[in-house]
């Protein structure tokens, strides 16, 4: 097949399915180049603003052009420029130059390369983390309000797969909600330890900045807390090289790693109750679950959260390898993995939580399919209350038990070899041993007996917990979210 133009046909160019298939619009535009270069602009704006007012011969006619230029952008004129640079902030400093003349002469005065490159790279994390957090606060939401709705719902629970005890549906979901919680307080903090770069010259003596003002320390150190707070942050890291520690992208990755082993836990377990047909995820009316099997209703949205997640998972190896061998104050192996698992990882994390959400909006759940999971396994359970109402109503105990274990032992082969229903409790009605219990049967078998406190913790978890972690986000709560993909 011949390769045609990638000019002339978009299709004929690899392009990454997190950006054209899945991911937000606003996570897209925050990796983007426009969002890039544009702050390598206002950077330089923002040094030049702080010189100036720290006494550097700068005219407010230069301010004045480089701030009418921002996002006058030539990317042709960028590219070509790289081309024959080989150095993408040179070839963006003679851009930005060309359609600012006047102010070309201190365009970058003092800076180094990674002034633009590593506080951008700040800015952008910060800013991804932002728009993460509000969309994980809404997952949360939409999953409390499932779990208030069906916190006394009794479903069967698993341990090791197997049937365990009884719990609700309400709070089994809140083990997911919990799981998120953790996550939210975790990118919270991440986003808050994030420190700027600052102003901190090519191996972060700062030299060249007090050549510029002659010995004069403390001005100096204004210059780097005026930029830091131009760029919207509170402090900046005290001592770099020339870039800003890249332990700083290992504590970034790895909660949305945590994130990701959080998400994928949750839609294992939607996958699984799906082919217990006892919840499963929103299902489109013209959907198609398989090409062969028109009958199938198959998670392709949860199959999906685990996929990415399971990429999210492993981004983090990039950046503690980046970490550890970062020589002496910098190399520059480090460039291109950033490129990629920087951007990669919040993509990632916007597409899986805007897919969890619109699962978390559209669960179904099957109550006469959880009954009677229920009522094939709670007779074998119900056994220590049926031995101690017989003992209760003058039955010996070592008696009863052994009456217990033949019945359901006869049961239980019923079951495994015959492939039939549970019948214990049709045996004990048979047997006039437990005829004295016979009426209290029912009641013993209430399946609302068996939960526990479970309907209780729902609701202190969620009154205590989960809605005072939500207040910082109730007013970006949103309607619902439609996936087309």
């Amino acid at each position: 097949m011949a390769i045609p133009a990638a000019e002339e046909d978009p299709m004929a160019r690899y392009r990454s399915p997190l950006v054209s298939r899945y991911a937000s619009p606003e996570m897209g535009f925050n990796f983007s180049e426009r969002k890039k270069f544009g702050t390598w602009r206002r950077l330089w704006l923002y040094l030049a603003q702080a010189e100036k007012s720290l006494g550097l011969p700068i005219t407010d006619e230069q301010i004045q052009e480089m701030e009418a230029n921002l996002d006058n952008i030539d990317f042709a004129m960028a590219a070509e420029e790289e081309k024959k640079l080989r150095h993408d902030v040179m070839a963006h400093v003679h851009t930005f130059a060309h359609c600012c003349p006047k102010a070309a002469a201190i365009i970058h005065l003092g800076a180094t390369s990674c002034y633009v490159g590593d506080n951008t790279d700040l800015i952008v994390l910060r800013d991804g983390f932002n728009l993460l957090l509000p969309k994980l606060a809404r997952v949360i939401s939409r999953l409390a309000d499932f779990a208030e709705k069906y916190a006394d719902m009794p479903t069967l629970g698993f341990t090791h797969y197997q049937p365990a005890q009884l719990t609700t549906v309400g709070k089994r979901c809140c083990l997911w909600i919990q799981d998120l919680c953790m996550d939210l307080q975790n990118l919270e903090r991440a986003r808050d330890d994030l420190r700027f770069r600052g102003v901190k010259g090519t191996t972060g003596t700062q030299a060249s900045f007090l050549q510029l003002f002659e010995g004069d320390h403390s001005k100096v150190e204004e210059l780097d807390r005026l930029v830091t707070a131009k760029a919207g942050f509170k402090r900046s890291y005290m001592v770099t090289g020339q870039t800003y520690s890249r332990k700083v992208d290992i504590e970034v990755l790895s909660v949305l790693a945590s994130l990701g082993a959080s998400i994928h836990k949750i839609c294992t377990d939607i996958r699984l109750l799906a082919n217990l047909k006892e919840i499963e995820e929103p299902f489109e009316k013209e959907q198609i679950g398989s090409s062969a099997m028109p009958y199938k209703r198959n998670p392709m949205r949860s199959e999906r959260c685990c996929s990415l997640a399971r990429h999210l998972m492993t981004l983090v190896l990039d950046p503690l390898q980046t970490a550890s061998v970062q020589w002496f104050e910098r190399t520059l192996d480090d460039s291109a993995n950033r490129r990629v698992c920087l951007a990669e990882a919040f993509l990632t994390a916007d597409i899986i939580l805007s897919t969890l959400q619109n699962i978390s909006e559209g669960l179904v759940v099957y109550p006469k399919v959880i009954e009677r999971r229920i009522r094939q396994e709670l007779p074998f359970m119900a056994t220590e209350n049926i031995i101690m109402a017989m003992v209760k109503a003058g039955g010996n105990r070592q008696d009863c038990h052994e009456k217990i274990r033949v019945l359901s032992q006869k049961a239980a082969a019923v079951v495994k070899q015959e492939g039939g229903d549970n019948d214990f409790i049709d045996r004990v009605r048979a047997d006039s041993y437990f005829a004295p219990i016979h009426k209290q049967l029912e009641s013993l078998l209430d399946p609302s007996s068996f939960t526990g406190r479970a309907p209780q913790q729902v609701a202190k978890f969620l009154k205590q917990e989960v809605r005072p972690a939500l207040d910082p986000y109730r007013n970006k709560m949103g309607g619902k979210i439609e996936l087309t993909l």
